[in-house]
């Protein structure tokens, strides 16, 4: 019977594509790059490998630092990438957006008596703001952040708090929700957690293993979830 609901933030909730676009797209024209869409996909080509990198174990505040200095760079431009980054942090604090019908579904799941607990990499300072600001705060029982963790999904070390926070958390009752196959799905089974893929864009699995269930549709996860309960 489930119990818990585990919650991936960006691109599962939070609307993160629209606000990196926005964010990206300014920074891009604030330093002086004239081709916006070259740089945009430098940019999402160097960032990618940064987040395999951060996954896989790798250090995350200077990789964060040097995305915007590689980025820039491909391009023929200097920049202090700290302070790049941190400016796209502050762009990221006000990035309220959420995906059409989250806010919906989490009331539903709430009204079901269903646990719902946050489980996101990235910034602790960014991602309050971004759940506060959302107003989809309201609606979870404990949030459990990467850079207060100090380990990164898919690590199974990430979701060791969540274990010592709820006691009685198990697989039997407990399902992990998220867009990402190579944090959220892989980092579920690594802590022998039921998942459920969220992949509204279709994307194609090539991955050597299988989510526990897969949908595209908040209507097809509220089906699945309260059909567990």
């Amino acid at each position: 019977m489930l119990k818990y609901a585990i919650f991936d933030l960006d691109d599962t909730l939070l609307d993160f594509t629209r606000g990196e676009n926005e964010g990206i797209t300014h920074l891009l024209k604030k330093y002086g790059v004239t081709d916006i869409q070259a740089g945009f996909k430098t940019y999402l080509n160097i960032n990618h490998a940064v987040w395999q990198a951060i996954e896989q174990g790798a250090p995350r505040d200077q990789l964060l630092n040097d995305r915007f200095t590689r980025t820039f760079a491909a391009m023929g431009l200097a920049v202090d990438g700290a302070s790049v980054e941190e400016q796209y942090n502050v762009i990221l604090d006000h990035n309220y957006y959420i995906l059409a019908g989250a806010d919906s579904l989490l009331q539903t799941l709430r009204a079901a008596n269903l646990t719902l607990v946050v489980a996101t990499n990235g910034t602790k300072s960014i991602q309050l703001n971004r759940l506060n600001g959302s107003g989809l705060h309201q609606y979870f029982d404990s949030l459990f952040i990467s850079e207060d963790i100090g380990y990164t999904k898919p690590d199974p070390r990430f979701f060791a708090p969540i274990f010592q926070h709820y006691p009685d958390l198990t697989p039997a009752n407990t399902l992990m929700i998220g867009d990402r196959l190579q944090s959220d799905i892989l980092g579920a089974r690594n802590a022998q957690l039921h998942n459920v893929w969220f992949n509204p864009q279709h994307h194609v699995n090539r991955l050597d293993f299988q989510p526990t269930y897969e949908v595209t549709t908040y209507s097809d996860l509220q089906r699945l979830l309260l059909t567990e309960i």
